[in-house]
């Protein structure tokens, strides 16, 4: 047991990384237009939501490249570039047009995030300038999905930390006017952000090209039917991200009916959330690797193995992150609400109710990314849209149609949407079909 732990985290670690390191790449904007004054933060919250769910519309392709490529390793068969060179054709024929179409409507776009005239128009600008980054997001995610599906997470992870660095330093000479530069402000973020993500591909590029002349492999456009199998398995993946992009928006909509200091604390609840869950994503992700590679080795049994395995030590860390939040939630909550000590008092049973949430998700973390890797991309699409669409949000709306209403009976809708939907991806999983599925 000690060895399969050590594998999936050799391989889930750097991927870990990987996920705390994106989520900077936001929030360096946000922290390096903080001295230009609330507007502009404003616009740059409000820019980042409308990329997030713009991007939603290619963060599926990741998960389908990374279980092709690690398929193909584990069947020892075919050439794992092909889906990289997939990603290529996907940057060119739908990002790309795609992008510069939303970069010409930015104008009509942000007014249904930003209500505000003022910061609608900052927004609209660094939405049209950050959105043009679209095809180097399609490259990266490819990118990403090849060096985590041959295992080499730890190599995407240096390249994007590394990437990361140059987006700070190119924001900010932009954004304050440095070396000669005119000061740029809210557009200069946008700009050395979409220059690094540019630069990041390039340099992924190049030594993914190293790597593929020390093993003979070559890069190679895929046939008709592996090009359209790849985007078969990359839209249901999408399709959710985007879903729950949508959803999240909504739910916040309704939880402003509770007033702006429900929405205050509900910002910050789901903040914290989203960093404790990183890990069990990340760990997801190796599960990808490691459940579609046995899989491609003919190993049904291994494969279901691996993604039990990952579950529950995704599980027992998630655990161990969780006891201090449902022990000592105001050491969590100070930092973002002060000494406000309505607020807090508002918050603490709702980031207790997160915490048990968080536990029972590992188990949904991990096995919607293990059937992604098994290619039962449609399977995780219908739950999750339908515990969502059909159970969450309609349940958030009938408790926050009472003037009683709290935030309180919207955490116990979310977590028992958590206990739904692990409990209906573990039941599948246990079912084994997905070990037929080819792809």
């Amino acid at each position: 047991m000690q060895d399969r732990i050590r594998t999936i985290l050799s391989l889930g670690l750097p991927i870990i990384g990987t996920m705390f390191s994106q989520s900077l790449i936001n929030l360096v904007d946000t922290l390096l237009v903080g001295q230009l004054g609330e507007s502009a933060l404003a616009a740059v919250g409000a820019g980042n939501y409308a990329i997030f769910v713009s991007f939603g519309l290619i963060s599926g392709l990741s998960a389908a490249i990374q279980a092709q490529v690690a398929r193909r390793r584990g069947e020892g068969v075919g050439n794992p570039l092909e889906p990289v060179c997939g990603g290529f054709l996907i940057a060119l024929l739908f990002a790309l047009p795609l992008c510069i179409l939303l970069s010409l409507e930015a104008g009509n776009i942000m007014p249904v995030f930003q209500a505000d005239q003022a910061v609608t128009e900052a927004a609209a600008l660094y939405f049209a300038i950050r959105v043009l980054s679209l095809p180097a997001a399609v490259l990266n995610l490819s990118y990403r999905g090849f060096w985590n599906g041959i295992r080499e997470s730890g190599a995407f992870f240096r390249l994007l930390l590394f990437t990361h660095l140059c987006n700070a330093m190119i924001s900010y000479i932009l954004i304050y006017g440095l070396l000669g530069f005119p000061p740029m402000g809210v557009s200069g973020a946008a700009t050395g952000t979409l220059i690094a993500m540019y630069f990041g591909a390039i340099l992924n590029h190049y030594f993914i090209r190293q790597r593929a002349r020390q093993t003979g492999l070559r890069f190679r456009f895929p046939s008709r039917q592996g090009f359209f199998r790849l985007i078969r398995l990359a839209i249901p993946d999408s399709a959710q991200q985007t879903c729950f992009a949508l959803g999240m928006s909504l739910m916040f909509w309704l939880i402003a009916r509770l007033g702006s200091e429900a929405m205050a604390v509900a910002h910050v609840l789901i903040n914290i959330s989203l960093v404790l869950i990183l890990p069990g994503i990340g760990l997801g992700m190796a599960s990808t690797t490691l459940v579609s590679h046995a899989l491609g080795a003919g190993k049904q049994q291994e494969a279901w193995r691996w993604g039990l395995d990952v579950a529950l030590l995704a599980c027992a860390i998630l655990a161990l992150l969780s006891i201090p939040v449902l022990v000592f939630p105001e050491w969590f909550l100070g930092p973002f609400l002060g000494s406000d000590e309505t607020l807090v008092k508002l918050a603490v049973l709702p980031l207790q109710l997160a915490g048990v949430g968080i536990i029972i998700e590992s188990f949904a973390l991990v096995l919607t990314q293990s059937l992604l890797g098994a290619g039962a991309n449609k399977t995780v699409l219908a739950i999750r849209f339908s515990t969502l669409w059909l159970f969450m949000l309609p349940g958030i709306w009938l408790v926050t149609h009472d003037d009683m209403a709290s935030l309180t009976a919207v955490w116990c809708v979310l977590l028992v949407q958590k206990l739904l939907i692990s409990t209906a991806l573990l039941m599948v999983w246990q079912r084994r079909h997905w070990g037929q599925i080819t792809i």
